[in-house]
């Protein structure tokens, strides 16, 4: 059998074996040309790797050459008579990576069980029971965190099983984080959190220290206790604990979720966070397998 049938063959049946993995029914970015020529490559790199095997037992066994204008365009006829194998491979691809992101984004998950879920500092809204739990970073003067605070209000006001903790996270500018240092204080003490939590998300203009001391005020709390205090080391510690947490788990923007053993990246909205919740609660994870 000659190279390039061998090759042809092999990168038929890599493709053949990644559609056991096509199982999301979503249209898939197309497959580039570097993509394309990448798989190729692998096919002949493969041929190559088993051909040597092969010389270095029979040594004198004569070896014929590749010839890459003769094997591309026959492959790329291979691939066109069934343009949709490229869909396919790319759907495989996708779903493969999203695996192996669960799967890493588990263990690390595991290693920070402790201060994602049972933080002293951290503040805890719904039920403190619940048998499902929705952790979410945010910044106070981040637009999509605002617009899916409604997201978080509906799920609270129907599920009253439903545990939500809030981990601090400002990284857009110094504004938000004195904002964020005085909602620490104020998960602290005896108030409503979510009535502060939703008035700094519904104030107008960037949220600072000054807005976060009013809604604050509002809940009766001493805006001078609470700028005396904003600096002190408990109040650092909560905040370096959320930055912790989010390089571990790569976690680099805001809103991001972690339900279960997943780490939910941007406002996908109260359907998707619905689902998710209830996958948890049939299937122990976000998402089942039925």
């Amino acid at each position: 059998m000659s190279r390039v049938t061998i090759a042809l063959v092999a990168l038929a049946g890599i493709l053949a074996g990644a559609l056991g993995y096509a199982t999301i029914i979503q249209p898939a970015p197309q497959t580039d040309s570097v993509a394309v020529q990448a798989m190729i490559d692998d096919a002949i790199t493969a041929y190559d790797a088993q051909r040597s095997a092969t010389m270095a037992a029979a040594p004198a066994q004569e070896v014929a050459t590749l010839d890459a204008d003769i094997i591309n365009p026959m492959i790329e006829s291979f691939l066109m008579s069934d343009p949709k194998i490229l869909q396919r491979v790319s759907v495989a691809l996708d779903s493969t990576l999203r695996a192996e992101e669960r799967s890493q984004a588990t263990a690390a998950i595991a290693t920070m069980q402790e201060a994602i879920f049972n933080d002293p500092g951290q503040v805890v809204v719904g039920n403190p029971d619940g048998d499902v739990t929705l952790v979410e970073f945010f910044d106070y003067n981040c637009g999509y965190c605002r617009s899916a605070l409604p997201d978080l209000a509906t799920l609270l006001a129907e599920d009253p099983n439903l545990r939500v903790i809030f981990k601090e996270f400002p990284i857009l500018s110094n504004e938000s984080i004195d904002a964020a240092r005085i909602a620490v204080l104020v998960g602290d003490s005896d108030v409503d959190y979510w009535s502060f939590h939703e008035a700094l998300f519904t104030s107008r203009g960037k949220v600072d220290k000054d807005v976060a001391l009013a809604a604050a005020a509002d809940l009766g709390l001493s805006p001078v206790s609470l700028e005396l205090d904003m600096g002190t080391d408990s109040v650092s510690r909560t905040i370096q604990t959320s930055y912790e947490i989010a390089k571990a788990l790569n976690i680099t923007g805001t809103p991001t979720y972690i339900i279960g053993n997943e780490v939910i990246p941007g406002a996908i909205g109260v359907d998707e966070l619905r689902q998710r919740i209830a996958n948890m609660r049939e299937c122990g994870e976000t998402q089942c397998d039925s």
